[in-house]
């Protein structure tokens, strides 16, 4: 059995930049164990598998250490490998996941996707996650799976130099240090040592926190934001009830195939 691979860079306008996702696009399911070891082989922070279903195509994602209930990136790459590889050419991309139902659409060279807000509860500071991140940030909160901490100065979060070994320690899922930015309306860097990556470059997912709680703060529904990782990737953003909406680029990096 042989299976097309795409290595798409997500977030991004040229190659080497924004965040790598693998996506395979399946005829049907294959075992998990089988995806899982696939996802673990490619060794990138998100591989992609979907099989189309109807009008919809059903879509899961799988780190290198197991399977998460929504990606940003890689469903930004899943778009863009429908629409420039496989002659995908209605306005809209209808993707069924386990976060529900998740829409995609083109617009000239950008992909808005279309995905839920995230609340987020005020916790207190404790002295194990400012040991853990380095620094004390200002407020934190915790959100459905992660954890969010905002400092006063996107020098603070471009400067945090995490320990990981403690960060692994902490309470949620992952952790996402956000501050104002100084050219964005907000930056942010994503740490996640729990799904076997010390930092991941640009992630979509934590926008659905992030975007919610800066626009209220701000007190506007259009943001653009800044994710200040070694790659680093710009997202376009709107707050849109309890929906947030993120745009960016998508290029392709490789076209594969795994022998099986």
């Amino acid at each position: 059995m042989e299976l097309d691979l795409y290595h798409v860079d997500a977030f991004a306008d040229t190659i080497f930049s924004g965040n790598p996702a693998a996506v395979i696009p399946l005829p049907e399911w294959l075992p998990d164990e089988l995806m899982q070891n696939i996802a673990r082989e490619n060794n990138l922070s998100e591989t992609a598998f979907f099989v189309r279903n109807g009008a919809y195509f059903d879509l899961r994602w799988f780190t290198t250490e197991g399977e998460v209930d929504l990606c940003g990136h890689a469903t930004m790459a899943s778009a863009h490998v429908l629409y420039e590889h496989l002659e995908y050419t209605d306005s809209v991309v209808i993707f069924e996941t386990q976060s529900g139902r998740l829409l995609v659409e083109r617009e000239n060279t950008f992909y808005s996707m279309d995905f839920p807000a995230w609340p987020v509860q005020e916790i207190q500071v404790t002295e194990r996650v400012a040991a853990a991140l380095g620094a004390r940030p200002e407020r934190l909160y915790m959100g459905h799976r992660d954890m969010m901490a905002v400092f006063e100065t996107e020098m603070q979060v471009r400067n945090l130099a995490p320990n990981f070994h403690l960060l692994a320690k902490v309470d949620g899922l992952c952790i996402v240090c956000t501050a104002p930015g100084i050219n964005h309306d907000f930056v942010s860097r994503f740490f996640t040592p729990d799904v076997g990556l010390p930092e991941d470059p640009v992630t979509g997912s934590a926008h659905c926190m992030l975007v919610p709680y800066w626009a209220d703060r701000l007190g506007r529904s259009v943001l653009t934001a800044y994710q200040a990782s070694a790659r680093g990737g710009v997202l376009s953003c709107e707050a849109l009830s309890d929906r947030v909406k993120l745009s960016g680029q998508a290029v392709t990096f490789m076209k594969g195939v795994i022998a099986l």
